[in-house]
Formats: C-alpha cells, sequence, structure tokens
C-alpha cells in the first residue's frame, strides 16, 4: 500500500485532540468519527492531516493549494451551518480538480432532499411508504390517500434530528399541529409518510460503478416501554444512556428467508444508482408484518465510526476498519467526475 498525503475534511468544532489520554468516552462522542479516521489513516502509514472547515472557504483553498493532497477524505456534513451545502463543498473540490472519498454532488443533492428522493423511488417502482409533503407556511390540505398512523419529518434534516415519538400521528388534528411544529422549529417543508410497524434494517453499500453490499443489519429494542413505537428517535441515536435504558442495539439480522435478503440487497443497489450514489451509503428500510419491504431514505457519507454499524457490518466480511477505510479511498481515486472525462 502506497502511502498518500490525505487532507481529512470535518467541520472545525469536530477537529479531535492530538491525544485522547483522560477524555470520557461521552467528552469524545461528538468528534469520535473524526478521530477514528484520521488516527487509523495515519496508523496505516498515510501522512492523514485533520483540516477544520466551517463558514471560510479560503481555508479549504488553501490547504489544496498548498499541500496538494493525493485526496480529501470528506467528513464535512455542513456549512455555514447548513447540513444539505455538504453537496457544495464537493462540487468545489471537483471544480478544484481535487480527488475526494464518499459521494458525488448529484447522489448528495437527491439524497438529501427526502421528497425529491421519495419521488425517485416511486418513479422507479421502489416499494416505499405512502407520502405527502406540505411546503413550508401553505395551507395545510391533507390528501384522503394517506392512512393512519404517519410519520412526520422535516424534508432536509439528517440523523433523526427532530424525530421523536410525537412525530408519530393517529389522526389529522395531531397531524397538522406536528407539521407546524416542524415548520416552526426547522425552518423547512415537511414529508409525512405513513408508518410502516415492523422491523428496521440499515444496509451498508460501497462502490462506484460496481457496488458491494454489506451484510443486512437490524435495529432491536430489548426494554421499550409499553406504547412507545420502535422508532430510530434521535434520543436513540445519540442518547448513551437513554439507549442502555431501553436496550438499543443493532446486529446482524436473523431468521430472514432467502427471498427476503435477496429482495433487500437487490432494492439498495437500485437505490445506490437510482441516486447516483457514489463512494459508500447506507439505506434504511422496514418490513411490514406481511412481508413487504419499504424503502424509508438513502443516506449517502454514513455515520464511520469504528464500532458502529456501518462499520461493524463490513468487518463480518473480512473488511475490518482499516481495510473498509483504505477501499473508500480507492474507490474516492478511482472516480472519474467531469473534469477527467473531459481531459
Amino acid at each position: 500500500m502506497k502511502p498518500l498525503d490525505i487532507q481529512v475534511l470535518m467541520h472545525e468544532s469536530l477537529v479531535p485532540p492530538d491525544s485522547i489520554e483522560g477524555v470520557s468516552e461521552r467528552e469524545m462522542l461528538e468528534w469520535k468519527t473524526e478521530y477514528d479516521v484520521l488516527a487509523t489513516l495515519q496508523n496505516m502509514g498515510h501522512r492523514a492531516e485533520s483540516l477544520g472547515v466551517s463558514d471560510d472557504l479560503s481555508v479549504l483553498r488553501n490547504a489544496l493549494v498548498e499541500k496538494q493532497p493525493d485526496i480529501v477524505f470528506n467528513l464535512l456534513e455542513e456549512f455555514h451551518s447548513v447540513p444539505h451545502y455538504d453537496q457544495h463543498i464537493v462540487s468545489y473540490l471537483e471544480l478544484m480538480q481535487q480527488p475526494y472519498t464518499g459521494c458525488n454532488p448529484r447522489g448528495l443533492t437527491l439524497s438529501h432532499d427526502k421528497i425529491l428522493c421519495k419521488k425517485i423511488l416511486t418513479y422507479h417502482r421502489i416499494p416505499t411508504p405512502q407520502f405527502s409533503y406540505f411546503p413550508k407556511d401553505k395551507k395545510i390540505r391533507v390528501p384522503k390517500r394517506l392512512k393512519y398512523p404517519l410519520m412526520v419529518k422535516s424534508s432536509v434534516d439528517d440523523a433523526s434530528l427532530g424525530i421523536s415519538q410525537e412525530s408519530i400521528v393517529a389522526n389529522e388534528t395531531k397531524l397538522k399541529d406536528r407539521i407546524e411544529y416542524v415548520w416552526s422549529t426547522h425552518k423547512a417543508d415537511v414529508l409525512v409518510e405513513e408508518y410502516i410497524a415492523g422491523r428496521e434494517f440499515y444496509v451498508g453499500a460501497v462502490g462506484n460503478q460496481r457496488i458491494q453490499v454489506l451484510p443486512i443489519w437490524e435495529l432491536k429494542f430489548d426494554n421499550l416501554p409499553k406504547n412507545t413505537a420502535p422508532i430510530a428517535t434521535a434520543k436513540v441515536k445519540w442518547d448513551p444512556e437513554y439507549q442502555k435504558q431501553i436496550g438499543i442495539k443493532t446486529e446482524p439480522a436473523v431468521d430472514l428467508t432467502p427471498e427476503q435478503k435477496k429482495s433487500i440487497e437487490h432494492q439498495t443497489k437500485r437505490i445506490y444508482k437510482s441516486l447516483d450514489l457514489s463512494g459508500y451509503a447506507r439505506m434504511d428500510f422496514r418490513m411490514a408484518a406481511d412481508g413487504t419491504v419499504y424503502a424509508l431514505e438513502a443516506n449517502p457519507n454514513p455515520n464511520l465510526s469504528y464500532g458502529e454499524d456501518f462499520a461493524e457490518s463490513a468487518s463480518t466480511i473480512d473488511l475490518d476498519y482499516e481495510k473498509l477505510l483504505q477501499k473508500i479511498v480507492n474507490l474516492g481515486m478511482r472516480y472519474k467526475p467531469a473534469w477527467q472525462q473531459v481531459l
């Protein structure tokens, strides 16, 4: 393996310290991904450096001009505090003719806009819950085709931000109240979709033209309180104490028939191609009681922390953490953006 000069791009507030001696797990949680990726690349022999950016593009430009890295390992998820602006940063990397890891600008744009993503899945006849959307501050007209209960969420926020037990509504009054709540707190259009009760699966994929699907992972709740829906709320995803309290765990999915497994893997590849994804991504699915599998959303550049779902799934097929990061780097080096295709 040839050592590479790698700039690990991240938000400036998430640049990890040089040493984690004396740092607790809770203190490390916010920047764990950044630390895991940076430290592992360095341990692999790459000349990897952190590059913190938040709202000044000149910081990125200066680093590219001065350092001339072989590749940028992209962990940046927002710019100017806007989550979906990461797609513009990747566009800038392409304009600078700079190789990078992870998803391309088009894939980020199509996936981040949950409403557009749902329309594309529907067009390609990929099973997804019935849905409607409500533009911010417009009169609420609820389509009769929607069946309660319904899930209400922002059309742009990721990582379950804003999702709680109150996001599931059982009647029109609560639906309108929740839509107005999301409008006021998230300043975005609202996506409403039918809530699918059943098993929840996370399926990773890596590749550009050729796609490798990782083993299917399942979200489970061992001690969920009564009258509580088994959904991945923000608290479920980001509160370690709450995770222990209700027995959250993710593990390899079992008891799937060969047909169900094949269907989920096939849908994963179809979604990846339909949204023009590259690098790596994770698809979220729900399987209803009748065995129908519904695609919920696509997540380009998912959490890469050591020990989290994506990396754990990869490790079961001889892609340990170092091999996984190297594969992602290799895919970034081989990806052919438009500027390379016209030269």
